[in-house]
């Protein structure tokens, strides 16, 4: 089966059976996520927003929020950046496992979106060597996510993500692959394990 490219990504058709359930502690956060250079300016252009939505557990100086930035290619920018972390967490999970950045979203009544990484947002699928996949690797690490008897597709379970991230025309593109792909692999056209 060809692959489907959409917004200039691959997309892994593992998305459509890989099975997924989240008990979701914010346990995916502890180890901050990188931005691209350009989020995390954003993030210090409001940190007089943010700041005061934070709690004892987090830095209220932003110096301390983000790692040194890194050249790296799969950043729209060309530089990733990551956020640091602070008491074992994500410097932006307050201790009730909820993100400020999507508080103040929340609060000024825009997409709960608005302000988180794009990282953040897509977990547990992450960008990869040009590639919409499931971000296994992290997801491994974690004692909460996807432990617990999942019964629905990784995709299904991520729609409202990849809406935001593809827009409606490129979410149609995907679930009309979708729908290719598994009609070919019931009927047996395509085996999964060979893919």
């Amino acid at each position: 089966m060809k692959e489907k490219i959409v917004k200039g990504l691959k997309i892994d058709p593992k998305i459509f059976t890989f099975k997924f359930t989240c008990n979701c502690t914010g346990e995916c956060c502890h180890y901050g996520v990188y931005t691209d250079l350009k989020e995390s300016k954003h993030i210090i252009e409001i940190k007089d927003k943010i700041i005061p939505l934070m709690d004892d557990t987090q830095p209220k100086d932003p110096d301390l929020w983000f790692e040194e930035p890194e050249d790296d290619d799969s950043f729209e920018s060309g530089v990733a950046v990551g956020t640091d972390t602070y008491n074992n967490k994500c410097v932006f999970l307050d201790k009730s496992g909820l993100c400020t950045l999507q508080k103040l979203a929340g609060i000024e009544g825009v997409d709960k979106w608005n302000y988180k990484p794009l990282y953040c947002v897509l977990y547990p699928l992450t960008v990869f060597e040009d590639s919409l996949t499931i971000d296994d690797d992290h997801m491994d690490r974690l004692k909460t996510c996807n432990k617990n008897g999942a019964n629905i597709s990784i995709y299904e379970a991520c729609k409202d993500e990849l809406l935001h991230f593809f827009g409606e025309d490129g979410l149609a593109e995907i679930e009309e692959y979708k729908t290719e792909y598994l009609t070919k692999l019931r009927s047996g056209v395509l085996n999964e394990s060979k893919k």
